[in-house]
């Protein structure tokens, strides 16, 4: 196990424990916290403590964070769409409702498992839950993800993500009007204060920017194509609904009235980097799914 000390300062004074705790380490879920409670590896001035406990200015906090468990990734024989392969990367076309990579609870049927199955070859950078995994999209987002075959590979990759050289295009389709054809939404994003399940426009977020066009109006919709210059979790569904234009069918981040589509309407397009290897640049687009097709084609209606 590691141990680790907190001194609870003066603006935390009054908030559970597993609250503060969760505010002071932003990777621990107040879930986790409260079952480390319940287990007894965290001590407040050396006494066990309930997940009711409120703290005071001044109290020491020990946890003893528990070794994390090994958990085994099974390759799996799913149906995946392979846009292109090489020794070094491969591309793929994720279909909405695939998770990426497992996770405790959710350890089968993820593009992860997949990719073992067809690959036998991926970058350890990223440990044995994310193999080859440089970047994600959401479970119900469809499109373009760059998966890594080694090491090598997987640092290129990563490197051009930072240095915002990596060509990402999603399709999306937002409620309302959008008067002007093209924009930027340059807001940091961070996790939401009041929900943290959430993602929000923080001041003390990261940086990110996002710009869009208007690709077509439909009525009380508009259809527009994001480019991402960062990378945030769920970077487009909150910077569009901070301007006014909440993603369809969002379910975290729109409007309570919208149209079902389970899940948010949104397709990442278009992925554009420069080859690990050959130094070549390389660009693939996908398709928008039928049902976004079948979607707009209603609306056009």
């Amino acid at each position: 196990m590691t141990v680790v000390k907190y001194t609870i300062a003066a603006e935390r004074a009054g908030e559970r424990i597993d609250k503060a705790l969760a505010h002071i380490q932003t990777e621990w879920s107040r879930t986790q916290i409260s079952n480390w409670l319940t287990d007894g590896v965290i001590k407040v001035n050396g006494a066990e403590v309930k997940a009711k406990y409120k703290v005071r200015e001044g109290d020491i906090i020990e946890v003893d964070v528990p070794e994390p468990e090994q958990l085994e990734v099974v390759a799996e024989n799913l149906a995946l769409d392979i846009v292109y392969e090489d020794a070094d990367v491969v591309v793929v076309n994720k279909p909405k409702g695939m998770v990426v990579h497992p996770a405790p609870g959710h350890m089968s049927g993820t593009l992860v498992n997949g990719l073992m199955h067809h690959c036998k070859d991926l970058s350890g950078i990223n440990g044995v839950l994310r193999p080859g995994i440089v970047h994600r999209i959401d479970k119900d987002t469809s499109g373009l993800l760059m998966v890594a075959k080694n090491d090598t590979a997987h640092e290129s990759l990563v490197n051009q993500l930072v240095a915002k050289s990596v060509t990402r295009k999603y399709t999306a389709l937002v409620h309302g009007h959008i008067a002007h054809d093209k924009g930027t939404i340059d807001a940091p994003i961070g996790r939401d204060t009041k929900d943290r399940q959430k993602q929000a426009v923080v001041d003390n977020g990261k940086h990110a920017v996002t710009h869009f066009q208007v690709i077509e109006r439909l009525g009380d919709y508009t259809l527009v194509e994001c480019r991402l210059e960062t990378g945030r979790t769920h970077q487009i569904r909150v910077h569009m609904q901070y301007i006014g234009f909440p993603l369809v069918g969002d379910p975290k981040y729109g409007p309570k009235k919208t149209i079902d589509f389970n899940g948010q309407v949104l397709h990442a397009g278009v992925l554009g980097f420069v080859h690990p290897a050959t130094g070549g640049y390389l660009e693939f687009s996908a398709a928008l799914p039928k049902d976004f097709e079948q979607l707009l084609a209603e609306l056009r209606e």
